[in-house]
C-alpha cells in the first residue's frame, strides 16, 4: 500500500475513465504540466511572471518552475526573500498595476502568513473599488500528506479559502486539468488559488495543449447508477479504486471530479444525484467544516427529493497530521473508508 492508503501505482494511470485521447495529447507527468503551463502562459503575454522562494534557478521546491529563468529573465523570475505576507503582498501590487503574477508558496500551510494580503486585498478589490480594478494574480501551492512531513507540512487548507468571497478555488487531480486549470486561472481577471497535490507530482496522463478551460466546471470521471461520489485532488483517484472495487460486486458507482471548489458545479452534482439517488462526499481535509458539508448542506437544501439516503462525508479526522508512518496512513483517506462509505449510503 502507498502511504495514501492506496493500493501501489494507483497513481500511475491518472486519466479519467472514459475521456478520449486525441492526436494533440501529450502524456506528460503532473509537475511537467504545471511548468508547461506557466511556460506557455508566460510565452503568449509579456504580463505574466512567477514569484516565489528559490523558484529562479533552483527551480522551486519540487521544481516546477525549473529552467523559466534562463528562458525569460529575472525581471520575470523573481526570486523572493523568505516572507509569504512580503510575496503575496508584492503580487496584489503588480496585479493591481497591470501585470498578472503567478505565487508560488511552496506549501500550502505557509498561506497562514500571507491571509492579509489575500482575504483583506485580493479578494476585495473589486467590489471596493465599484468594478474599477481588479487583481489578475495566481496563488499556486501544494496540499496534502503522504510524505510524512508533519503536521505543518501536510494540511489541507482549501476550504478557508473557498469561504472568501471574491477567491477563485481549483484544485488539479490529473496532469491535464492541472496544464488546462492553471491557464484558466491565470488568463482570470480575479485572484485564484491554485491547488496542487505533493503525491500526484510524479503521475502521468495525457494533456492537451490546444484547448481551453473552464474554471467552475465538474468533469464526470466514472458514469454510475446506484451511488455519486463528490470528491477532487488526489483522492479522485482512490475514488475510482473504490468504485473499481464495488463494481466486482455489481455496484456501479458514478465518480464526480468537482475540479473547481469556488465556485463549484452544483448542477453537475445535483443531476447525477437525481440519478442515483445516494451520495459520499470525500476529500483528504478534516472533515469537520469542509467542502463536503458544504455540499452536504446543498444537497439537503436542493436536492432533498431525490436523496434516497443521507449524504455520507469522508474526511480526514479532526487532527493535527502526524509525522510517523503508520499513523498518517491511518490518517489518510484510503480506499477502505471509501468503500465502507458507499456502502453504509447503499444500505
Amino acid at each position: 500500500m502507498s502511504p495514501h492508503g492506496r493500493p501501489k501505482g494507483e497513481f500511475r494511470s491518472v486519466q479519467h475513465e472514459g475521456t478520449p485521447v486525441s492526436a494533440s495529447m501529450t502524456e506528460m507527468k503532473y509537475m511537467a504540466s504545471v511548468a508547461q503551463a506557466l511556460r506557455d502562459s508566460m510565452a503568449e503575454d509579456p504580463r505574466v511572471i512567477v514569484m516565489g522562494e528559490d523558484i529562479g534557478a533552483p527551480g522551486g521546491s519540487f521544481k516546477a518552475t525549473r529552467g523559466l529563468l534562463d528562458e525569460f529573465g529575472s525581471q520575470r523570475v523573481i526570486d523572493t526573500p523568505i516572507s509569504e505576507a512580503s510575496i503575496v503582498s508584492a503580487a496584489v501590487g503588480a496585479a493591481l498595476s497591470g501585470l498578472r503574477p503567478v505565487v508560488e508558496i511552496m506549501f500550502m500551510d505557509f498561506v497562514t502568513l500571507a491571509m492579509d494580503a489575500l482575504v483583506n486585498q485580493a479578494a476585495k478589490a473589486r467590489f471596493m473599488f465599484g468594478g474599477q480594478c481588479s487583481v489578475p494574480m495566481v496563488l499556486r501551492t501544494p496540499h496534502g500528506g503522504g510524505l510524512n512531513a508533519g503536521p505543518q507540512h501536510s494540511q489541507c487548507l482549501e476550504a478557508w479559502l473557498a469561504h472568501i468571497p471574491g477567491l477563485k478555488v481549483v484544485c488539479a487531480a490529473t496532469p491535464g486539468d492541472a496544464y488546462g486549470l492553471l491557464r484558466a486561472a491565470i488568463a482570470d481577471p480575479d485572484p485564484v488559488i491554485f491547488i496542487e497535490h505533493k503525491g500526484l507530482y510524479g503521475s502521468k496522463g495525457p494533456v492537451d495543449r490546444s484547448t481551453a478551460d473552464a474554471i467552475g466546471k465538474a468533469r464526470t470521471v466514472r458514469p454510475g447508477r446506484d451511488a455519486t461520489v463528490v470528491t477532487y485532488g488526489a483522492t479522485v483517484h482512490t475514488s475510482l479504486a473504490a468504485a473499481r472495487h464495488l463494481a466486482g460486486e455489481g455496484v456501479e458507482v458514478e465518480v464526480i471530479d468537482l475540479r473547481s471548489l469556488q465556485p463549484w458545479d452544483r448542477a453537475t452534482v445535483l443531476a447525477s444525484v437525481a440519478r442515483t439517488h445516494r451520495v459520499v462526499v470525500v476529500h483528504e481535509a478534516v472533515q469537520a467544516f469542509g467542502v463536503g458539508a458544504e455540499i452536504a448542506a446543498t444537497l439537503a437544501d436542493e436536492g432533498f427529493d431525490d436523496l434516497d439516503a443521507p449524504v455520507v462525508r469522508v474526511g480526514a479526522p479532526f487532527m493535527p497530521v502526524p509525522f510517523g508512518k503508520s499513523l498518517e496512513q491511518g490518517y489518510n483517506i484510503g480506499v477502505a473508508g471509501i468503500v465502507a462509505a458507499l456502502r453504509r449510503t447503499l444500505d
